[in-house]
Order: C-alpha cells, then structure tokens, then sequence
C-alpha cells in the first residue's frame, strides 16, 4: 500500500497560480507513475496529468489537453513527491484534485483511472473569475 497525502489547494483568482503537493509514504519503491485527476460537482473524475516515477522511464510526462501549456507536473523522487504547477488558472478548473500512485501499468493508457491503485483524500481548488 501506498499512502498519499495532497496539500496546497485554495482560492485563487481567473489568471492565478497555484502549486499542488503530494506526498507519498509506505510501498513507494514499487511506484510506476504517478498521476494527477479532478472532480468538479457533478462531474466524472478526469485526468489531468501524470508522470513516470520509475527511473527507466525517464520521468515522461503527460498532460489533458485542457490543461497543456498551463499546468506543469514535477517529480522529486528524494522526497517522495510529486508536484503540479498551475498557471493562468480559469474558473473551469474548479474541483476537487486528488493524487494517485499506479503500482502496476495494469491498463496502457496512463491517463485511466483503472491504472491506479492508491488515492489521497483531495484537496479543493477554487477558481474565481
């Protein structure tokens, strides 16, 4: 098991940043990627980004397009965590972000929830416009 623990969400205004933590305890050795994903009120949970933590992979990241060129997603493997930078933040951004670790690539697309297997509890992002 792997525990995950989000941190740095808020309210922020249209055109604002925000920079998002996760924090990784336990199994973190057996970690492939590690992903990023949101909910807005009465919505599906989405993929936003994700990236590979295991070394061969060469920390490759991925991205919604939603999200590309705004949000930046960054690893630090010393510190067993993962970071997701976001700029030029629009009210659609709103919802709740919720950080996922995969253990196995039990499904190719890296941006399918089914692919992961351990959650954090979330943290709310606000957007104002």
């Amino acid at each position: 098991q792997v525990q995950l623990v989000e941190s740095g969400g808020g309210l922020v205004q249209a055109g604002g940043s925000l920079n998002l933590s996760c924090a990784a305890s336990g199994r973190t050795f057996s970690i492939y990627d590690m992903g990023w994903f949101r909910q807005a009120p009465g919505k599906e949970r989405e993929f936003v980004a994700a990236i590979a933590v295991i070394i061969r992979s060469g920390g490759m990241t991925y991205y919604s397009d939603s999200v590309k060129g705004r949000f930046t997603i960054s690893r630090d493997n010393g510190k067993n965590t993962v970071y997701l930078q976001m700029n030029n933040l629009k009210p659609e951004d709103t919802a709740v972000y919720y950080c996922a670790a995969a253990r196995a690539r039990k499904v190719p697309d890296i941006g399918d929830l089914r692919r992961y297997d351990d959650w954090g509890q979330g943290t709310q992002v606000t957007v104002s416009s």
